[in-house]
C-alpha cells in the first residue's frame, strides 16, 4: 500500500477556493477538485478531504438560509407534539428528511467505490460533458410553473434520488437535483432553493463521517487539522458569495449556460488524459 502524502498549503488554499466557487453551481465541485488537484499538484486530494471542506460550504447554506431552516425545524418539532401545528413547515421538514434517505443509504453502502473507483478522471470528464445534456433537456422540457407551495413528498423523493448521482464526480449535486426539479416543472429558483435544503443533512453527515479519515486516508492525501480548518473557512466565505450569485442568476437565466461551460471542460480533460498530461488515477 502506498503511503498517502501530506497536502501542501498552496493546494489546501487553492482547492478550498475551488470548492467554494463550485459547490453550489451545477458544475460539480468534486469533479473540479479532482481535475484541479491533478492538473496543478499531480495528485488526488481524496474524497475525504473533499467531504470535510464541504462542511464550510454547508455552513454557508446554514447562515444564508438561517431563517428558512429555523422555520422548518421549529415547525417540524412543534408538529411532533401538536397536531394542530402541522402546517407547511411540518410538511417541508418531512420532505427534507425523506429526500435525504436515498443518498444516505447509497453513500454508506457504496463508500469504498466512491472513494476509489469512481474518482477515475475518465469517468469525471465523461460525466461532466455527458450529464450536461440532461441540463439542456430539463430546461427545454420544463414548464417551470410550480411554486414553493406546490412541493410534495413525491417531488422530494425524486429529487432525493437524483442527489445520489452527485456521488459520481462530474455530475454535481445541485445539477442533479435541480434538473430533477425542472423535470417536475418547478420554477428554477424553487428547485434551486429546495436543492440547497435537501443537501444540508447529507453533506453534514458525509463531512463528519469523513473527518477521521481525512487525517489518515486510505486513498488520496492527508491533511493537518490546521489545513482542514483553514480550508473549511475559505470554502465558507467563497461559498456564501456563490449562493447569492446563483440565486440571482437563476431568476433570469437558463441552466443550459452551465452546460456550455461543462461540455468544453469535459472534452478538454479527455484531451489532456489522452495526451498523457493528466493521469486518470
Amino acid at each position: 500500500m502506498i503511503e498517502p502524502t501530506t497536502m501542501s498549503w498552496s493546494q489546501t488554499i487553492g482547492l478550498s477556493i475551488v470548492q467554494g466557487l463550485t459547490e453550489f453551481l451545477p458544475v460539480s465541485s468534486s469533479g473540479h477538485l479532482r481535475i484541479v488537484s491533478e492538473l496543478f499538484w499531480g495528485a488526488d486530494a481524496g474524497a475525504s478531504f473533499t467531504a470535510v471542506i464541504q462542511l464550510g460550504t454547508e455552513a454557508a447554506v446554514l447562515v444564508y438560509f438561517a431563517r428558512d431552516i429555523w422555520n422548518i425545524a421549529s415547525g417540524w418539532v412543534r408538529g411532533l407534539f401538536n397536531k394542530s401545528a402541522r402546517g407547511d413547515q411540518w410538511r417541508m421538514g418531512w420532505m427534507v428528511i425523506a429526500g435525504t434517505i436515498p443518498v444516505g443509504v447509497v453513500g454508506f453502502l457504496g463508500k469504498d467505490l466512491i472513494r476509489d473507483n469512481l474518482r477515475n478522471l475518465w469517468i469525471t470528464a465523461a460525466v461532466l460533458a455527458g450529464f450536461s445534456l440532461v441540463f439542456i433537456w430539463a430546461e427545454r422540457r420544463s414548464k417551470r410553473n410550480r411554486g414553493f407551495g406546490s412541493l410534495r413528498m413525491r417531488d422530494a423523493l425524486i429529487m432525493g434520488g437524483a442527489q445520489c448521482l452527485a456521488l459520481i464526480p462530474g455530475v454535481s449535486r445541485s445539477g442533479g437535483t435541480i434538473s430533477a426539479g425542472l423535470l417536475l416543472n418547478l420554477e428554477r429558483e424553487v428547485a434551486t432553493r429546495f436543492s440547497f435544503l435537501l443537501a444540508i443533512p447529507a453533506v453534514l453527515a458525509s463531512g463528519l463521517f469523513s473527518l477521521p479519515d481525512a487525517f489518515d486516508p486510505q486513498a488520496g492525501q492527508s491533511a493537518t487539522a490546521a489545513q482542514l480548518g483553514v480550508g473549511t473557512l475559505i470554502a465558507f466565505v467563497v461559498g456564501y458569495a456563490s449562493i447569492a450569485w446563483l440565486l440571482r442568476f437563476v431568476s433570469n437565466h437558463s441552466f443550459a449556460w452551465f452546460a456550455a461551460y461543462r461540455i468544453p471542460v469535459g472534452l478538454a480533460v479527455m484531451g489532456l488524459l489522452g495526451a498523457g498530461v493528466l493521469s486518470a488515477t
